[in-house]
Order: structure tokens, then C-alpha cells, then sequence
């Protein structure tokens, strides 16, 4: 055996009421001058934050989007330097630390990240921006978190329908990873054990939003598997959601939840190692179709024409998908992605739901 794993160096402080020790995470790094982010609805604890930092914090950014709009992510870039600010404290999900990473990219601040869902984001290098309908990525080191506070609970008033499908945008980083060129055994490790984490975890999310062992369970398997997004190449999923996201401004975790069964009943006949880690972790024999039917059986959108996806857009995004190569387990085919995408729009894998 042979492989190669390179350890993404930052440090995680976890655990409940770990919020706390913010203001020790940020004098750990020789931060003074913090700007600390959120989305709109996220304002009131972006202050509680700015409140625990005290003289630590300059300002605050409450305007952070979905897709990291790039107007949104130069206004931010203007008032880190306007404040002189010394690094970026990112409270949210993917929106706010997606943010943090634009002002990284930009400027070189060090971000701290305070993840409130399950997105996965904070554990990566991997960045977007999005201008003119089209969303761009790419991996830097620089826009990884240096410290990343997980803090189960600030995740006990996360809505459960955005529990459940951030979940499921968790778990696809892992799907993706499964079978990632790149994989090594640690990451194996990692993604069987981040999805059945998450597989567990969600259903009692669901039956009590408020049940801390449940919801600790569910930030530790999202945690593991956005290491594994951080540690693997990206393939045909996150490319055909980033796509949607940039193109048609599709949710993010809900555009990952209604996909990602569509796009491994693709992939995973090519696949059978992470076909059958996924069947160990979901105590399944059908993985393709667990994903669709506990998705919606746990409340998640059935199809993409749920969430705004109309039949006249199929052929802009199969488009896309096939204009640069990527590495996938099948080779990507218009053919093969329309016929996907016709399925993901109907939701013919959940029938009648």
C-alpha cells in the first residue's frame, strides 16, 4: 500500500459552551483588531460575539451572502481595510465563512471560523466567488481557517429543515471524497465515519431540535467530512452544484441534498470501494436510493424543480458541466449528465413523497 495525506494545519477547539475561549483563540494568534462576520439573520450573535471580544473587535460585516456574491465580498474586503482590521472572525455557516475566505484571498487576514451549521466550509482551503452568473473556485492555503470554534450549542436554533439538508451537504463532501483520485485510507477513515455520524445523528435532530448529544453528534460527523472536502479533489457533484448555485442562485445545501443521490447512483457503479463504505455507514444496500428516500422522509426538497430548477435550464448546465474535465469515477458526458439532471429535476428517485 501506498499513499499520499497532507495534514491542512489548524486547530479546533470543540465542545459545548466552547464560545467562550473565542477570546483566547483570537490572543492565541496575536489578533487586536478583529472584523467579525455574519448574514443578516445571523446579526444578534455576530454582537454576542463582538461583545465577548470587547476592544478586540473593530467592526462588524452583517451583510454575507449565499455564493459569495462578489460586490458583497469587495464591500467586506473595503471595511476590513477601513477598520484596520488584523484578521476576520467568520459566525455562520458556508455564506459567512465563504466571506471570511474572499477577505483572506484578498488581503491575507487569518480567519477564525465559528461554524453554526453543518456546511463543512471552515475545514477547507477551497474558495468561491461568484459574478456575473457564474461561480468560481479554487484552493489556497491562505483562506484556511487558522481556528475553528465548534460549539454545538449555537446549533440547537438551527431550523430543521436547514439541519437536515446541511447535513446532507455534509455528507456528499464525504461521498465525493470516497471516491476522490486522491483518497488515502485516512480519508476513508474519516468520510465512513463522518457519514454515519450524520446519518444517526439527523433523524434525532429531528425529533428534537433541542437535543444537545444529538446535535454534538451531528457537528462532529460535519466536521469530518468537510476535512475530507478539504483533503480530496472535487468531482461532478460540487461542480454540478456550483453551477446551479452561480447560474441560477439555487439554496446551497438543498441544491447538495436533492443531487447528490442523482450523482452517486452515476458514480458509484464505477466505485465499488466507496460504494461499500457508504453501505457500511448507512446500513444500507442501496445507497443512491437511502439518500433520496431519508432525505425527504426527514423533510428535504423531493426535486430541483422544488427549489427553482425549470426543464429549459438543463441544457445550459449540461454546458458547463462537460466545457472544462475534472476527475470523476465515469467519464462525463452530456448525454449521461442530461439524463441525470432530467432525473434530480423530477425527483424520480423519491417518487410520490
Amino acid at each position: 500500500m501506498s499513499f499520499t495525506y497532507e495534514a491542512l494545519p489548524m486547530r479546533v477547539v470543540f465542545g459545548a459552551g466552547s464560545l467562550a475561549q473565542v477570546p483566547q483563540e483570537a490572543e492565541r494568534l496575536g489578533l487586536r483588531r478583529l472584523l467579525v462576520l455574519s448574514t443578516p439573520t445571523r446579526r444578534g450573535l455576530a454582537e454576542r460575539i463582538a461583545a465577548l471580544l470587547g476592544d478586540a473587535c473593530v467592526g462588524r460585516f452583517t451583510d454575507a451572502r449565499m455564493h459569495v456574491p462578489a460586490d458583497i465580498a469587495a464591500a467586506a474586503v473595503k471595511t476590513a481595510r477601513e477598520t484596520r482590521a488584523d484578521g476576520c472572525l467568520a459566525v455562520g455557516g458556508g455564506s459567512t465563512i465563504g466571506l471570511g475566505k474572499a477577505i483572506a484571498l484578498e488581503t491575507g487576514l487569518p480567519v477564525i471560523s465559528v461554524p453554526t451549521t453543518y456546511a463543512g466550509s471552515e475545514m477547507t482551503p477551497v474558495w468561491g466567488l461568484t459574478e456575473n452568473g457564474r461561480k468560481r473556485t479554487g484552493r489556497d492555503r491562505a483562506v484556511l481557517p487558522r481556528s475553528v470554534v465548534y460549539d454545538p450549542e449555537l446549533t440547537l436554533r438551527l431550523p430543521v429543515g436547514a439541519s437536515v439538508t446541511s447535513g446532507f451537504n455534509a455528507i456528499a463532501h464525504a461521498v465525493e471524497a470516497l471516491y476522490a483520485p486522491d483518497i488515502s485510507p485516512i480519508v476513508s477513515l474519516m468520510a465512513e465515519e463522518g457519514v454515519r455520524s450524520l446519518a444517526a445523528a439527523l433523524p434525532a435532530v429531528v425529533k428534537d431540535p433541542h437535543d444537545l448529544p444529538a446535535r454534538t453528534e451531528a457537528l462532529r460527523g460535519a466536521w469530518l467530512c468537510g476535512a475530507c472536502l478539504g483533503a480530496t479533489t472535487m468531482s461532478l457533484h460540487h461542480k454540478l452544484c456550483h453551477i446551479l448555485g452561480g447560474t441560477f442562485d439555487l439554496p446551497h445545501a438543498e441544491t447538495h441534498t436533492v443531487l447528490l443521490p442523482y450523482v452517486a447512483a452515476f458514480n458509484l457503479p464505477a466505485a465499488p470501494e466507496a460504494d461499500q463504505a457508504l453501505r457500511r455507514a448507512l446500513a444500507t444496500t442501496d445507497v443512491s436510493l437511502h439518500l433520496a428516500r431519508t432525505s425527504v422522509g426527514l423533510g428535504a426538497p423531493r426535486s430541483l424543480a422544488e427549489i427553482g430548477l425549470a426543464e429549459e435550464h438543463v441544457d445550459e448546465i449540461v454546458g458547463q458541466a462537460v466545457g472544462q474535465p475534472y476527475a470523476n469515477p465515469r467519464p462525463v458526458t452530456a448525454e449521461a449528465v442530461r439524463s441525470l439532471l432530467t432525473d434530480a429535476l423530477h425527483g424520480t428517485l423519491a417518487p410520490g413523497s
